[in-house]
């Protein structure tokens, strides 16, 4: 692809590293900027830049927010012992439209992936070890896709957490194996957190 001009070959270049977004895709998103007033331009910057510099991961939780504790976590109508253990904030969103979750959830940051050099101690796994050991859980819902990954990751964390008498379920098969949590519709996803089964009988299935 031939470009006129650096400055413009140099943004294309940049649009065309975000996820899903090949070079043409990315060309005609950096024309349309061009074709918009700067103002607007300006703004998707200032928002980019903003939110990178300034965004938090709550302290409690690790959900992605605008303070240190985020509005799931410092809700005092959510039950503190109910945590649901999910891969990023895309499940969080997920699960949130649909109504039927009153619990807090524990965001992993990803799952185990030897083969792209994730293991346990990339992710935030630790801490919801600490939160079992200081007996703040009663019981951790699994709610990983249903994929190898997210399947080895939910054994490894079920193994972690054996030994403090937890109950532990994940969601029920509603989800098809190998559909990531985002995609699900809402009423799907919903009935998978009421119809969750002990972890227990999914390691039989």
């Amino acid at each position: 692809m031939e470009f006129s001009s650096k400055l413009l070959e140099n943004a294309v270049y940049e649009m065309s590293q975000l996820p899903g977004v090949g070079k043409r895709t990315a060309l005609r998103l950096v024309l349309h900027l061009l074709r918009q007033p700067e103002t607007q331009t300006h703004h998707l910057a200032e928002a980019l830049l903003t939110m990178r510099d300034t965004i938090k991961f709550c302290k409690k939780c690790h959900n992605i927010s605008d303070v240190a504790l985020c509005e799931i976590c410092s809700n005092s109508n959510r039950d503190e012992s109910l945590v649901c253990v999910v891969e990023d904030i895309r499940d969080v969103m997920a699960i949130e439209n649909t109504s039927q979750y009153r619990g807090l959830y524990h965001v992993l940051g990803g799952k185990i992936s030897p083969l792209d050099g994730i293991g346990p101690q990339e992710l935030n796994i630790h801490t919801l070890i600490e939160k079992a050991k200081q007996g703040l859980i009663k019981e951790v819902i699994f709610a990983l896709s249903s994929t190898m990954e997210g399947d080895t990751t939910n054994f490894y964390i079920y193994r972690q957490l054996e030994e403090y008498q937890l109950k532990m379920s994940t969601i029920a098969r509603g989800i098809a194996v190998g559909d990531e949590l985002e995609y699900a519709d809402e009423v799907t996803l919903g009935r998978s957190i009421l119809n969750r089964i002990p972890f227990e009988a999914s390691l039989k299935s």
